[in-house]
């Protein structure tokens, strides 16, 4: 079991009051604050990379799905909006 050790007892003391004051648990706490503040340097850590890396990252991480072989030309689109040929 890992355990967490914080020596500084205003540090614990306040995660303390916020826990009980949030309804949650001081490790309940200590995990949603972290995973904001590493959310927070991801967000950091992108605006490093160049729009080209950054959409690498983003098609690497959600990839299309695969081809329907379904045309959406002019007529399709008309279809979407119960438009008649005009």
């Amino acid at each position: 079991m890992a355990s967490l050790y914080i020596k500084d007892e205003d540090t614990a003391a306040l995660v303390g009051r916020v826990a009980m004051r949030s309804g949650m648990t001081k490790t309940a706490l200590v995990r949603e604050l972290a995973a904001a503040r590493e959310a927070e340097l991801d967000r950091r850590d992108h605006s490093r990379l160049s729009t080209y890396e950054l959409l690498e990252k983003i098609w690497r991480d959600h990839p299309l799905g695969e081809p329907t072989g379904l045309v959406a030309d002019k007529a399709f689109y008309d279809s979407l909006n119960d438009e008649e040929d005009d």
